[in-house]
């Protein structure tokens, strides 16, 4: 992947990204997702079903001729949590796929990207957004506002556990800005 050279030694931060939702999913995002989340496995692993319904976010920032940061999201549902869950249950969306570039990892850009699709989320008539997360990035979540819901569960040999947030507190500062995993 081309990611600007020097580019990949300052340090840029989120203030320097671009953020943009497409409707369809491009050999960049799917290159990115490849790269971070299953690299040992063949592209086609990380190519969702779903890929076509949905949408695709994805961070880019000046001199990069890639995004550094992607994430995927579906339209807005009801969902069921569990016995916590109220009656009427929220409508949520699900994101999956959340990837950030290494190379630009602890600068906010995920945060970032991460607030857009909330924003957009809310757009689509959302309350909660939610996601399968590895265990090994639930802080960062946590830090993010998200707690996790249901029982750890195993795809392969990576854990993981069911993350959400009420994405109607999203502007109450609920979100720290620190930005150390992704």
């Amino acid at each position: 992947m081309v990611y600007g050279g020097d580019q990949t030694k300052r340090k840029t931060t989120a203030r320097a990204a671009t953020i943009a939702t497409e409707s369809s999913v491009t050999v960049d995002t799917l290159e990115l997702r490849h790269s971070v989340l299953w690299p040992t496995k063949p592209l086609s692993y990380v190519r969702l079903p779903e890929d076509d319904l949905g949408y695709h976010a994805d961070a880019v920032l000046p001199r990069c001729s890639k995004p550094v940061a992607v994430i995927s999201f579906l339209g807005a549902i009801p969902m069921t949590c569990g016995d916590s869950e109220p009656a009427g249950h929220p409508v949520a969306v699900r994101f999956r796929k959340f990837a950030c570039h290494p190379n630009f990892q602890g600068r906010r850009i995920g945060t970032k990207l991460l607030r857009h699709v909330m924003t957009e989320c809310t757009k689509l008539g959302a309350t909660v957004m939610w996601c399968y997360a590895r265990v090994s990035t639930c802080d960062w979540y946590r830090r993010r506002g998200m707690e996790a819901f249901g029982v750890p569960f195993y795809k392969g040999s990576m854990e993981y556990t069911r993350m959400k947030i009420d994405v109607s507190r999203c502007g109450s500062g609920v979100i720290q800005q620190d930005d150390t995993l992704l």
